[in-house]
Protein backbone atom coordinates (compact mmCIF):
# COMPACT_ATOMS: atom_id res chain seq x y z
CA UNK A 1 0.00 0.00 0.00
CA UNK A 2 1.56 3.52 -1.11
CA UNK A 3 1.48 6.33 1.21
CA UNK A 4 -1.27 8.18 -0.47
CA UNK A 5 -2.86 5.51 -0.03
CA UNK A 6 -2.69 4.94 3.06
CA UNK A 7 -3.42 8.29 3.80
CA UNK A 8 -6.63 8.68 2.28
CA UNK A 9 -7.38 5.48 4.49
CA UNK A 10 -6.56 7.57 7.33
CA UNK A 11 -9.22 10.06 6.11
CA UNK A 12 -12.24 7.51 5.46
CA UNK A 13 -11.67 5.11 8.35
CA UNK A 14 -11.14 7.87 11.51
CA UNK A 15 -14.64 8.24 12.56
CA UNK A 16 -15.54 11.45 14.41
CA UNK A 17 -11.84 10.70 16.02
CA UNK A 18 -8.80 13.34 14.44
CA UNK A 19 -6.86 11.49 12.06
CA UNK A 20 -3.36 10.33 12.77
CA UNK A 21 -0.01 12.24 12.65
CA UNK A 22 2.58 10.82 11.03
CA UNK A 23 6.31 10.33 11.62
CA UNK A 24 9.07 7.17 11.35
CA UNK A 25 8.76 4.05 13.84
CA UNK A 26 11.50 4.19 16.24
CA UNK A 27 13.95 1.85 16.05
CA UNK A 28 13.72 -0.94 19.91
CA UNK A 29 16.96 -1.60 21.27
CA UNK A 30 19.08 -4.41 20.39
CA UNK A 31 17.66 -7.48 21.01
CA UNK A 32 19.91 -9.05 23.94
CA UNK A 33 18.94 -11.26 27.05
CA UNK A 34 19.84 -7.49 29.08
CA UNK A 35 17.45 -5.42 26.45
CA UNK A 36 14.71 -8.22 27.11
CA UNK A 37 14.64 -8.25 30.81
CA UNK A 38 14.54 -4.07 30.49
CA UNK A 39 12.01 -3.59 27.57
CA UNK A 40 9.54 -6.29 28.51
CA UNK A 41 6.93 -5.71 31.76
CA UNK A 42 3.21 -4.90 30.32
CA UNK A 43 2.77 -9.06 30.14
CA UNK A 44 4.38 -8.75 33.84
CA UNK A 45 1.42 -6.64 34.84
CA UNK A 46 -1.30 -8.41 33.51
CA UNK A 47 0.35 -11.80 34.97
CA UNK A 48 0.22 -10.19 38.62
CA UNK A 49 -3.44 -9.25 37.37
CA UNK A 50 -4.59 -12.82 35.92
CA UNK A 51 -2.71 -15.14 38.93
CA UNK A 52 -5.26 -14.38 41.82
CA UNK A 53 -8.66 -15.04 39.39
CA UNK A 54 -8.37 -17.78 37.73
CA UNK A 55 -5.04 -19.33 39.45
CA UNK A 56 -5.81 -18.94 43.07
CA UNK A 57 -9.11 -18.46 43.45
CA UNK A 58 -11.57 -20.14 40.52
CA UNK A 59 -8.95 -22.82 39.64
CA UNK A 60 -8.50 -24.32 42.79
CA UNK A 61 -12.74 -24.09 43.09
CA UNK A 62 -13.36 -25.71 40.16
CA UNK A 63 -11.16 -28.37 40.15
CA UNK A 64 -11.63 -30.03 43.47
CA UNK A 65 -15.60 -29.86 42.82
CA UNK A 66 -15.37 -31.13 39.21
CA UNK A 67 -11.74 -32.87 38.74
CA UNK A 68 -8.38 -32.70 37.04
CA UNK A 69 -9.96 -33.16 33.42
CA UNK A 70 -11.50 -29.70 33.26
CA UNK A 71 -8.08 -28.10 33.10
CA UNK A 72 -8.26 -28.52 29.45
CA UNK A 73 -10.27 -25.35 29.42
CA UNK A 74 -7.89 -22.61 30.64
CA UNK A 75 -5.24 -23.97 28.05
CA UNK A 76 -7.93 -23.06 25.42
CA UNK A 77 -8.42 -20.00 26.76
CA UNK A 78 -5.19 -18.73 27.75
CA UNK A 79 -4.03 -19.62 24.07
CA UNK A 80 -7.23 -17.95 22.72
CA UNK A 81 -6.37 -14.79 25.07
CA UNK A 82 -2.94 -14.83 23.86
CA UNK A 83 -3.24 -14.26 20.49
CA UNK A 84 -6.68 -11.84 21.43
CA UNK A 85 -3.91 -9.90 23.30
CA UNK A 86 -1.62 -9.96 20.24
CA UNK A 87 -4.03 -8.87 17.70
CA UNK A 88 -4.97 -5.86 20.04
CA UNK A 89 -0.80 -4.74 20.42
CA UNK A 90 -0.78 -4.90 16.59
CA UNK A 91 -3.13 -1.90 16.25
CA UNK A 92 -0.93 -0.17 19.45
CA UNK A 93 2.12 -0.61 18.23
CA UNK A 94 0.98 1.01 14.31
CA UNK A 95 -0.60 4.26 15.87
CA UNK A 96 0.42 4.52 19.38
CA UNK A 97 -3.59 4.13 20.53
CA UNK A 98 -4.64 1.70 22.56
CA UNK A 99 -7.12 -0.69 20.84
CA UNK A 100 -10.17 0.57 22.71
CA UNK A 101 -9.15 3.91 20.98
CA UNK A 102 -9.37 2.16 17.51
CA UNK A 103 -12.63 0.63 18.57
CA UNK A 104 -13.92 3.78 19.07
CA UNK A 105 -13.08 4.35 15.48
CA UNK A 106 -15.36 2.35 14.09
CA UNK A 107 -19.03 3.06 13.34
CA UNK A 108 -21.69 4.01 14.98
CA UNK A 109 -19.08 6.19 16.68
CA UNK A 110 -16.23 7.13 19.79
CA UNK A 111 -19.15 7.81 21.65
CA UNK A 112 -21.76 4.88 21.88
CA UNK A 113 -18.40 2.66 22.39
CA UNK A 114 -16.76 4.74 24.66
CA UNK A 115 -19.94 4.68 26.51
CA UNK A 116 -20.42 0.66 25.82
CA UNK A 117 -16.61 0.17 27.69
CA UNK A 118 -16.95 2.68 30.17
CA UNK A 119 -20.10 0.67 31.91
CA UNK A 120 -18.69 -3.06 30.65
CA UNK A 121 -15.82 -1.36 32.79
CA UNK A 122 -17.73 -0.58 36.04
CA UNK A 123 -20.01 -3.55 35.65
CA UNK A 124 -16.51 -5.90 35.66
CA UNK A 125 -14.37 -4.50 38.20
CA UNK A 126 -16.64 -1.51 40.26
CA UNK A 127 -16.38 -3.50 43.53
CA UNK A 128 -13.11 -4.23 44.77
CA UNK A 129 -14.09 -6.93 46.65
CA UNK A 130 -10.60 -8.25 46.60
CA UNK A 131 -9.44 -5.81 49.16
CA UNK A 132 -11.56 -7.46 51.57
CA UNK A 133 -10.56 -10.83 50.57
CA UNK A 134 -6.59 -9.36 51.16
CA UNK A 135 -8.01 -8.34 54.65
CA UNK A 136 -9.66 -11.59 55.60
CA UNK A 137 -6.36 -13.51 54.29
CA UNK A 138 -4.26 -11.55 56.34
CA UNK A 139 -6.28 -11.50 59.51
CA UNK A 140 -6.04 -15.39 59.19
CA UNK A 141 -1.97 -15.35 58.96
CA UNK A 142 -1.57 -12.98 61.62
CA UNK A 143 -4.53 -13.74 64.22
CA UNK A 144 -4.03 -17.62 63.69
CA UNK A 145 -7.45 -18.25 62.74
CA UNK A 146 -10.16 -17.50 59.69
CA UNK A 147 -11.86 -14.43 60.91
CA UNK A 148 -15.20 -15.04 62.15
CA UNK A 149 -18.55 -12.74 62.87
CA UNK A 150 -17.01 -11.32 65.72
CA UNK A 151 -13.92 -9.84 63.47
CA UNK A 152 -16.18 -7.45 61.30
CA UNK A 153 -14.84 -4.78 62.29
CA UNK A 154 -10.74 -5.29 62.43
CA UNK A 155 -11.59 -6.39 58.84
CA UNK A 156 -13.12 -3.72 57.51
CA UNK A 157 -10.10 -1.48 59.48
CA UNK A 158 -7.72 -3.96 57.02
CA UNK A 159 -9.68 -3.47 54.05
CA UNK A 160 -9.64 0.43 54.33
CA UNK A 161 -5.58 0.23 54.89
CA UNK A 162 -5.62 -2.19 51.33
CA UNK A 163 -7.43 -0.09 49.53
CA UNK A 164 -5.67 3.49 50.82
CA UNK A 165 -2.13 1.45 50.08
CA UNK A 166 -3.10 0.78 46.52
CA UNK A 167 -3.87 4.44 46.13
CA UNK A 168 0.04 5.17 47.65
CA UNK A 169 0.98 2.54 44.89
CA UNK A 170 -0.58 4.40 42.17
CA UNK A 171 0.74 7.92 43.37
CA UNK A 172 3.97 6.67 43.09
CA UNK A 173 6.78 6.27 40.36
CA UNK A 174 7.55 8.52 37.15
CA UNK A 175 4.76 6.91 35.17
CA UNK A 176 1.84 4.69 36.98
CA UNK A 177 3.08 1.83 34.25
CA UNK A 178 6.45 1.79 35.63
CA UNK A 179 5.45 1.60 39.49
CA UNK A 180 2.98 -1.26 38.16
CA UNK A 181 5.66 -3.04 36.97
CA UNK A 182 8.27 -2.60 39.41
CA UNK A 183 5.28 -4.12 41.91
CA UNK A 184 4.46 -7.06 39.52
CA UNK A 185 7.60 -8.23 38.85
CA UNK A 186 8.44 -8.34 42.99
CA UNK A 187 4.39 -9.86 43.68
CA UNK A 188 5.45 -12.43 40.40
CA UNK A 189 8.81 -13.05 41.94
CA UNK A 190 8.05 -14.40 45.57
CA UNK A 191 4.24 -16.13 44.71
CA UNK A 192 6.03 -17.84 41.98
CA UNK A 193 8.92 -18.89 44.30
CA UNK A 194 6.90 -20.30 47.05
CA UNK A 195 4.29 -22.11 44.94
CA UNK A 196 7.45 -24.21 43.66
CA UNK A 197 9.00 -24.63 46.92
CA UNK A 198 5.69 -26.06 48.61
CA UNK A 199 4.33 -28.36 45.03
CA UNK A 200 8.18 -29.67 45.55
CA UNK A 201 7.84 -30.57 48.93
CA UNK A 202 3.72 -31.79 49.53
CA UNK A 203 2.61 -32.90 45.84
CA UNK A 204 4.24 -36.42 45.40
CA UNK A 205 5.61 -36.58 41.44
CA UNK A 206 2.67 -39.08 40.14
CA UNK A 207 0.14 -36.07 41.40
CA UNK A 208 2.43 -33.78 39.11
CA UNK A 209 1.43 -35.82 36.16
CA UNK A 210 -2.21 -36.12 36.24
CA UNK A 211 -2.30 -32.37 36.88
CA UNK A 212 -0.49 -32.06 33.64
CA UNK A 213 -2.47 -34.59 31.66
CA UNK A 214 -5.35 -32.33 32.50
CA UNK A 215 -4.54 -29.57 30.47
CA UNK A 216 -4.81 -31.77 27.57
CA UNK A 217 -7.76 -33.86 28.17
CA UNK A 218 -9.91 -31.25 25.38
CA UNK A 219 -13.57 -31.70 25.79
CA UNK A 220 -14.85 -33.02 29.16
CA UNK A 221 -17.44 -31.33 30.96
CA UNK A 222 -19.49 -32.55 33.98
CA UNK A 223 -23.27 -32.57 33.07
CA UNK A 224 -23.96 -30.59 36.32
CA UNK A 225 -21.15 -27.89 36.09
CA UNK A 226 -22.45 -24.44 37.39
CA UNK A 227 -22.08 -22.58 34.23
CA UNK A 228 -21.69 -18.94 36.00
CA UNK A 229 -18.30 -20.72 37.52
CA UNK A 230 -17.34 -22.04 34.13
CA UNK A 231 -17.23 -18.71 32.48
CA UNK A 232 -15.59 -16.99 35.67
CA UNK A 233 -12.75 -19.85 35.05
CA UNK A 234 -12.75 -19.34 31.14
CA UNK A 235 -12.40 -16.10 31.43
CA UNK A 236 -9.99 -15.66 34.38
CA UNK A 237 -7.91 -18.47 33.36
CA UNK A 238 -6.64 -15.75 31.00
CA UNK A 239 -6.78 -11.86 31.99
CA UNK A 240 -11.03 -11.92 31.76
CA UNK A 241 -12.22 -9.83 29.31
CA UNK A 242 -11.09 -5.34 29.73
CA UNK A 243 -8.08 -6.86 30.81
CA UNK A 244 -7.12 -7.98 27.96
CA UNK A 245 -7.89 -4.53 26.02
CA UNK A 246 -5.79 -2.80 28.50
CA UNK A 247 -2.80 -4.44 28.00
CA UNK A 248 -2.41 -2.21 25.54
CA UNK A 249 -2.46 0.79 27.15
CA UNK A 250 0.49 -0.48 29.09
CA UNK A 251 1.95 -0.63 26.09
CA UNK A 252 1.60 2.58 24.77
CA UNK A 253 3.07 4.34 28.25
CA UNK A 254 6.02 1.81 28.13
CA UNK A 255 6.91 3.22 24.69
CA UNK A 256 6.37 0.15 22.28
CA UNK A 257 6.10 0.75 18.64
CA UNK A 258 4.77 4.38 18.27
CA UNK A 259 3.69 4.47 21.94
CA UNK A 260 6.83 6.50 22.02
CA UNK A 261 5.64 9.49 19.84
CA UNK A 262 2.10 10.18 21.94
CA UNK A 263 2.99 10.40 25.65
CA UNK A 264 2.26 8.30 29.08
CA UNK A 265 0.16 8.97 32.24
CA UNK A 266 2.65 10.47 34.62
CA UNK A 267 2.08 9.95 38.39
CA UNK A 268 1.14 12.42 40.61
CA UNK A 269 4.88 13.52 41.91
CA UNK A 270 6.33 13.44 38.83
CA UNK A 271 8.36 16.02 37.42
CA UNK A 272 7.37 15.04 33.90
CA UNK A 273 5.39 17.93 31.53
CA UNK A 274 4.35 15.58 28.53
CA UNK A 275 1.32 15.64 27.98
CA UNK A 276 -0.53 12.64 26.10
CA UNK A 277 -1.96 13.15 22.77
CA UNK A 278 -5.46 11.86 22.33
CA UNK A 279 -4.53 11.11 18.55
CA UNK A 280 -1.90 8.70 17.51
CA UNK A 281 0.75 8.57 15.13
CA UNK A 282 1.58 6.01 12.47
CA UNK A 283 4.69 5.41 10.36
CA UNK A 284 5.16 5.05 6.29
CA UNK A 285 5.67 1.75 4.91
CA UNK A 286 9.26 1.55 4.57
CA UNK A 287 11.81 -1.00 4.31
CA UNK A 288 13.22 0.75 7.71
CA UNK A 289 10.20 0.73 9.56
CA UNK A 290 9.20 -2.70 8.55
CA UNK A 291 12.60 -3.73 10.04
CA UNK A 292 11.99 -1.58 13.17
CA UNK A 293 7.80 -3.35 13.31
CA UNK A 294 10.16 -6.96 12.86
CA UNK A 295 12.30 -5.95 15.82
CA UNK A 296 9.34 -4.42 18.14
CA UNK A 297 7.63 -7.79 17.37
CA UNK A 298 10.40 -9.87 18.89
CA UNK A 299 9.98 -8.35 22.72
CA UNK A 300 5.64 -8.05 22.29
CA UNK A 301 6.34 -12.50 21.76
CA UNK A 302 8.62 -12.43 24.11
CA UNK A 303 6.46 -10.60 26.41
CA UNK A 304 3.31 -12.11 25.73
CA UNK A 305 4.05 -15.53 24.88
CA UNK A 306 6.63 -16.19 26.95
CA UNK A 307 5.98 -13.75 30.56
CA UNK A 308 2.51 -13.30 30.27
CA UNK A 309 1.27 -16.84 28.18
CA UNK A 310 3.59 -19.57 29.79
CA UNK A 311 2.98 -17.48 33.67
CA UNK A 312 -0.41 -18.23 33.23
CA UNK A 313 0.18 -21.79 32.24
CA UNK A 314 2.41 -22.10 34.85
CA UNK A 315 0.44 -20.38 37.69
CA UNK A 316 -2.77 -22.31 37.13
CA UNK A 317 -0.78 -26.01 37.22
CA UNK A 318 1.53 -24.90 40.27
CA UNK A 319 -1.73 -23.61 42.44
CA UNK A 320 -4.40 -26.44 40.71
CA UNK A 321 -1.36 -28.67 41.71
CA UNK A 322 -0.69 -27.80 45.32
CA UNK A 323 -4.76 -27.50 46.04
CA UNK A 324 -5.98 -30.82 44.59
CA UNK A 325 -3.57 -32.55 46.13
CA UNK A 326 -4.19 -31.22 50.08
CA UNK A 327 -7.77 -30.49 49.72
CA UNK A 328 -10.51 -32.83 50.01
CA UNK A 329 -12.46 -33.97 46.40
CA UNK A 330 -15.72 -32.24 46.56
CA UNK A 331 -15.02 -29.44 49.08
CA UNK A 332 -17.13 -27.02 48.58
CA UNK A 333 -15.16 -23.55 48.95
CA UNK A 334 -15.37 -19.71 49.95
CA UNK A 335 -13.54 -17.15 48.94
CA UNK A 336 -10.25 -18.24 50.81
CA UNK A 337 -11.06 -22.08 51.58
CA UNK A 338 -8.48 -22.93 49.07
CA UNK A 339 -5.50 -21.18 50.87
CA UNK A 340 -6.64 -21.84 54.65
CA UNK A 341 -6.85 -25.62 53.61
CA UNK A 342 -3.05 -25.56 52.02
CA UNK A 343 -1.79 -23.36 55.18
CA UNK A 344 -3.46 -25.52 57.78
CA UNK A 345 -2.32 -28.72 55.80
CA UNK A 346 1.18 -27.72 55.58
CA UNK A 347 1.38 -26.18 59.03
CA UNK A 348 0.34 -29.68 60.51
CA UNK A 349 2.61 -31.70 58.26
CA UNK A 350 6.17 -30.06 58.11
CA UNK A 351 6.15 -26.62 59.81
CA UNK A 352 3.98 -24.42 61.79
CA UNK A 353 5.16 -21.52 60.01
CA UNK A 354 3.88 -22.62 56.70
CA UNK A 355 0.13 -21.21 58.04
CA UNK A 356 1.89 -17.81 58.00
CA UNK A 357 4.02 -17.75 54.91
CA UNK A 358 1.01 -19.59 53.15
CA UNK A 359 -1.38 -16.94 53.93
CA UNK A 360 1.08 -14.56 53.02
CA UNK A 361 1.46 -16.01 49.70
CA UNK A 362 -2.13 -15.87 49.51
CA UNK A 363 -2.50 -11.42 50.08
CA UNK A 364 0.07 -11.22 47.94
CA UNK A 365 -1.68 -12.96 45.45
CA UNK A 366 -4.83 -11.11 45.76
CA UNK A 367 -3.20 -7.66 46.24
CA UNK A 368 -1.41 -8.06 42.73
CA UNK A 369 -5.03 -8.47 41.13
CA UNK A 370 -6.52 -5.87 43.36
CA UNK A 371 -3.63 -3.34 42.28
CA UNK A 372 -3.80 -4.38 38.63
CA UNK A 373 -7.37 -4.38 38.39
CA UNK A 374 -7.86 -0.69 40.31
CA UNK A 375 -5.46 0.43 37.67
CA UNK A 376 -7.35 -0.84 34.86
CA UNK A 377 -10.82 0.49 35.71
CA UNK A 378 -9.28 3.89 36.41
CA UNK A 379 -7.14 3.64 33.17
CA UNK A 380 -10.08 2.26 30.84
CA UNK A 381 -12.31 4.83 32.46
CA UNK A 382 -10.10 7.58 32.13
CA UNK A 383 -8.12 6.91 28.50
CA UNK A 384 -12.09 6.76 27.36
CA UNK A 385 -13.39 9.95 28.70
CA UNK A 386 -9.62 11.72 27.08
CA UNK A 387 -10.08 10.78 23.72
CA UNK A 388 -13.95 10.54 23.61
CA UNK A 389 -14.33 14.24 24.89
CA UNK A 390 -12.55 17.47 23.78
CA UNK A 391 -14.54 19.61 26.25
CA UNK A 392 -12.30 18.00 29.36
CA UNK A 393 -9.07 17.92 27.14
CA UNK A 394 -9.55 21.72 26.24
CA UNK A 395 -10.43 22.74 30.07
CA UNK A 396 -7.76 25.10 31.85
CA UNK A 397 -5.17 22.72 33.70
CA UNK A 398 -6.59 20.03 32.76
CA UNK A 399 -4.04 16.91 31.62
CA UNK A 400 -4.45 13.28 31.68
CA UNK A 401 -2.71 12.70 35.09
CA UNK A 402 -5.28 15.34 36.92
CA UNK A 403 -8.51 13.76 35.14
CA UNK A 404 -6.73 9.85 35.74
CA UNK A 405 -6.60 10.91 39.67
CA UNK A 406 -9.76 11.88 39.47
CA UNK A 407 -11.53 9.10 38.67
CA UNK A 408 -9.09 7.25 41.07
CA UNK A 409 -10.26 9.83 44.10
CA UNK A 410 -14.39 8.84 42.81
CA UNK A 411 -13.18 5.02 43.01
CA UNK A 412 -11.76 5.31 46.33
CA UNK A 413 -14.42 6.81 47.98
CA UNK A 414 -17.26 4.30 46.32
CA UNK A 415 -14.46 1.26 47.24
CA UNK A 416 -14.53 2.33 50.58
CA UNK A 417 -18.40 2.20 50.90
CA UNK A 418 -18.98 -0.36 48.68
CA UNK A 419 -15.84 -3.02 49.06
CA UNK A 420 -17.89 -5.26 51.86
CA UNK A 421 -20.75 -6.32 49.93
CA UNK A 422 -19.56 -9.63 48.17
CA UNK A 423 -16.30 -11.57 48.36
CA UNK A 424 -13.89 -12.62 46.32
CA UNK A 425 -15.31 -15.86 44.15
CA UNK A 426 -18.69 -13.67 43.91
CA UNK A 427 -16.99 -11.17 42.11
CA UNK A 428 -14.73 -13.38 39.82
CA UNK A 429 -17.97 -14.92 39.26
CA UNK A 430 -19.36 -11.81 37.79
CA UNK A 431 -16.62 -10.96 36.07
CA UNK A 432 -16.96 -13.62 33.99
CA UNK A 433 -20.08 -13.08 33.14
CA UNK A 434 -19.16 -9.59 31.86
CA UNK A 435 -15.98 -11.03 30.53
CA UNK A 436 -17.29 -13.34 28.33
CA UNK A 437 -19.30 -10.81 26.02
CA UNK A 438 -16.50 -8.57 25.99
CA UNK A 439 -14.25 -11.13 24.43
CA UNK A 440 -16.53 -12.20 22.24
CA UNK A 441 -17.47 -8.84 21.06
CA UNK A 442 -14.01 -7.13 20.79
CA UNK A 443 -12.89 -10.00 19.38
CA UNK A 444 -14.91 -9.39 16.37
CA UNK A 445 -13.79 -5.42 16.57
CA UNK A 446 -10.23 -5.88 16.33
CA UNK A 447 -10.21 -8.36 13.19
CA UNK A 448 -12.44 -5.20 11.49
CA UNK A 449 -9.93 -2.58 13.53
CA UNK A 450 -6.85 -4.71 11.68
CA UNK A 451 -7.92 -5.75 8.44
CA UNK A 452 -9.70 -2.25 8.06
CA UNK A 453 -7.21 0.33 9.29
CA UNK A 454 -3.56 -0.82 9.30
CA UNK A 455 -1.90 -1.00 5.83
CA UNK A 456 -1.99 -4.43 3.96
CA UNK A 457 1.86 -4.74 5.24
CA UNK A 458 0.55 -5.26 8.85
CA UNK A 459 -2.48 -6.75 8.56
CA UNK A 460 -2.98 -10.40 10.73
CA UNK A 461 -1.91 -13.86 8.44
CA UNK A 462 -5.18 -15.48 8.17
CA UNK A 463 -4.60 -17.95 10.34
CA UNK A 464 -4.70 -15.33 13.85
CA UNK A 465 -8.17 -13.67 11.48
CA UNK A 466 -9.32 -17.10 12.15
CA UNK A 467 -8.10 -17.41 15.74
CA UNK A 468 -10.16 -13.93 16.08
CA UNK A 469 -13.02 -15.56 14.83
CA UNK A 470 -12.40 -18.47 17.53
CA UNK A 471 -12.39 -16.61 20.02
CA UNK A 472 -15.54 -14.46 19.57
CA UNK A 473 -17.29 -18.16 18.70
CA UNK A 474 -15.95 -19.90 22.23
CA UNK A 475 -17.05 -16.81 24.69
CA UNK A 476 -20.16 -15.99 22.22
CA UNK A 477 -21.42 -19.45 22.84
CA UNK A 478 -20.33 -19.46 26.54
CA UNK A 479 -22.02 -16.35 27.03
CA UNK A 480 -25.38 -17.72 25.47
CA UNK A 481 -25.10 -20.49 27.57
CA UNK A 482 -24.67 -18.53 31.04
CA UNK A 483 -28.04 -16.59 29.30
CA UNK A 484 -30.33 -19.82 28.74
CA UNK A 485 -28.87 -20.86 32.23
CA UNK A 486 -30.10 -17.51 33.56
CA UNK A 487 -33.11 -17.74 31.77
CA UNK A 488 -34.20 -21.49 33.03
CA UNK A 489 -33.30 -20.60 36.76
CA UNK A 490 -36.32 -17.65 36.69
CA UNK A 491 -38.72 -19.86 34.64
Amino acid sequence: MSTNSNQESQATTSGNLAPWTTGDLPAPPPFTIRNLFRTIGPGAILLAGSIGGGEWLVGPTITVKYGLDILWIATVAIVLQLLFNLEAIRYTLYTGEPILVGIMRLRPGSRFWASGYIFATIAQLGVPALAAGCASVLFAAFAGHIAGAGDATYLSYLTYVVILVTVGILLSGKTIERMLEYFSWAMIAFIFSFLIVVNVLFVPLEHWLKTLSGFFQFGRLPADIDILLLAAFAATAGSGGIGNLVITNWYRDKGFGMGSRVGSISSAFSHSEVQLSATGQVFPITDENLQNWRSWWKYVSADQIWLWGMGCLVGMFLNVNLATAVIPENTEMDHMAAGAFQARYMAEHLWSGFWWLALLNGFWVLMSTHLSNTDVLIRTVTDIVWVASPQVRERRRMNISRLYYFFLTLATIWGLLAVNWGHALSLFKILGAVAGPVLAIAAVQILIVNTRLLPEELRPHLWRRGALILCAICYGCLSLALLWDLYLSLR
